[in-house]
């Protein structure tokens, strides 16, 4: 698979290190019990389609990068900065 770094131009994904879902996760309150905290820090969803997912370009430039891709085909859509993308 092959990233476009928004800097460094296509890259293979071996550069980037793969964050997850770039959509916030909710963090249980302090006082949450043990299972609300399980579910935070082991679940997450595992879609086949379409993501927006947060990678980090390692070796390379050290960006934040928002890939929009497929998970089935491995088909990237687009990139862009992290940064960007929260505005």
């Amino acid at each position: 698979m092959r990233i476009e770094c928004p800097h460094c131009g296509e890259r293979d994904r071996r550069e980037f290190y793969y964050v997850g879902d770039a959509v916030a996760l909710a963090r249980p309150a302090p006082d949450a019990g043990p299972d609300a905290w399980d579910d935070y820090l082991h679940n997450r969803d595992n879609p086949a389609g379409d993501t927006n997912d947060l990678w980090y370009h390692e070796g390379g430039c050290g960006a934040w990068i928002v890939v929009s891709r497929n998970t089935v085909t491995h088909a990237v859509h687009r990139t862009k900065l992290a940064q960007k993308a929260a505005s």
